[in-house]
């Protein structure tokens, strides 16, 4: 959509595509909230359910038992293994804000879009990079976390964007 294709708009359709905009920026960043981290728990498990793998034990990961045998990480009876991934609670600790810039990226990507400019779209992932990079290049465990959820939101957003823009270009068509 352009700018210029809004001059062909009347009274009620004006009405109607504000109201388009509006809802297409409430479920990207609303609904968005809510794929985000659902994607990031899954993403935390490891590897796609259908492609399951299993990584090597490393010799260094091996720790000694207190009856002198060999026990796994995550096997030393505590219930079970911490959360590691994309849930690390050190990765978590470390990107303090990731919600709110998350919802401010979804809005801005999504309006950019609907605004007929896709180039903010890089304004937006330069900006955010740029802004966490002293943080992930000392603290590698959160990059993982910043990636993941950082394009799952990016696609999140881009989708709404684009059906709010199909919504609105079959309104002025």
């Amino acid at each position: 959509m352009t700018w210029e294709m809004l001059e062909n708009i009347d009274g009620w359709r004006w009405v109607a595509a504000v109201a388009i905009w509006l809802v297409t920026l409430l479920l990207s960043v609303v609904v968005g909230s809510w794929v985000v981290p659902w994607v990031l728990r899954r993403a935390s498990g490891g590897d796609l359910p259908w492609a399951r793998y299993e990584p090597p034990i490393l010799p260094q990961a091996l720790e000694s038992g207190d009856d002198g045998g060999v026990s796994l990480p995550g096997e030393s009876g505590d219930g079970g293994e911490p959360p590691s991934g994309t849930m690390n609670p050190h990765a978590m600790a470390i990107l303090r804000g990731g919600a709110w810039l998350g919802l401010l990226e979804r809005l801005a990507i999504t309006g950019a879009l609907l605004a007929g400019y896709p180039y903010g779209i890089a304004v937006v992932v330069a900006i955010k990079g740029l802004g966490r990079y002293a943080e992930l290049r000392d603290q590698p465990i959160a990059s993982e976390r910043f990636v993941v959820g950082t394009l799952a939101s990016l696609i999140w957003s881009v989708a709404m964007g684009l059906l709010g823009l199909v919504a609105i270009n079959a309104l002025v068509v």
